[in-house]
């Protein structure tokens, strides 16, 4: 169950940072997608990754509680 949380909350990470990049239209591609330069994408993302790293910081918290 750790590995999966570890690797669900590293993939919520990586997805809000992709978002945020095609927001911020730092990350262009794919040219046709309607998230490049939009500004509620940048704040989507921000809030993806950080559940991600909620998770990965309270996966790492519980390891020793097993």
């Amino acid at each position: 169950m750790r590995k999966f949380s570890y690797g669900f909350g590293g993939l919520l990470i990586l997805i809000g940072l992709v978002w945020m990049g095609q927001g911020s239209g730092y990350f262009p591609y794919p040219e046709t997608s309607f998230m490049i330069d939009q500004t509620p994408w940048i704040y989507w993302g921000a809030v993806v990754a950080a559940a991600g790293l909620i998770i990965v910081v309270l996966t790492s918290k519980a390891k020793g509680r097993q």
